[in-house]
């Protein structure tokens, strides 16, 4: 009986930011295989990912169609509400200005980012999150970082 208890303990102490932030990587990698920028994200809320995303603006035709956009949306409809409150963003790319925003009004609980994005991040144009949203940064940033590379330059052949 002891032996389940132990290893459920440790199976959830491994669903840290760095298990997560790898299943936004992998969203990241969808949006590389379908030509749209390579940012994914998921929303996880009481250890478990209630939903998943990447970049959709070339697809849908649409500028808003972010990856962070699309996982605020799916995680409303998830928990039948609007606000995120008790929820985690694990994504691959610093937010813009506009995810920063609908970020800000969902009252998200934390947001974790790979990447910081110097030129087009929210924190590059002076905007903010929920005054208690927590932020963390720098998770895989490496491999995020090598994926969005890798993408510009196979853009620029």
């Amino acid at each position: 009986m002891r032996g389940p208890l132990i290893y459920i303990k440790d199976l959830i102490a491994e669903l840290d930011d760095t298990y997560f932030m790898r299943k936004a990587y992998e969203q990241a990698q969808i949006a590389f295989e379908l030509g749209e920028v390579p940012v994914g994200a998921v929303i996880v809320s009481k250890q478990q990912i209630i939903a998943r995303s990447h970049n959709l603006t070339e697809r849908l035709n649409d500028v808003t169609a972010h990856a962070e956009m699309q996982a605020i949306t799916s995680a409303a409809n998830f928990l039948g509400g609007k606000y995120l409150k008790n929820c985690t963003l694990y994504v691959s790319l610093e937010p813009c200005q506009m995810c920063a925003g609908a970020l800000y009004w969902s009252q998200i609980s934390k947001v974790v980012f790979a990447a910081e994005d110097h030129k087009r991040g929210y924190r590059a144009f002076g905007a903010s999150l929920h005054p208690k949203t927590q932020v963390v940064y720098g998770i895989l940033q490496e491999e995020c970082s090598s994926l969005l590379k890798e993408f510009f330059k196979e853009k620029r052949k």
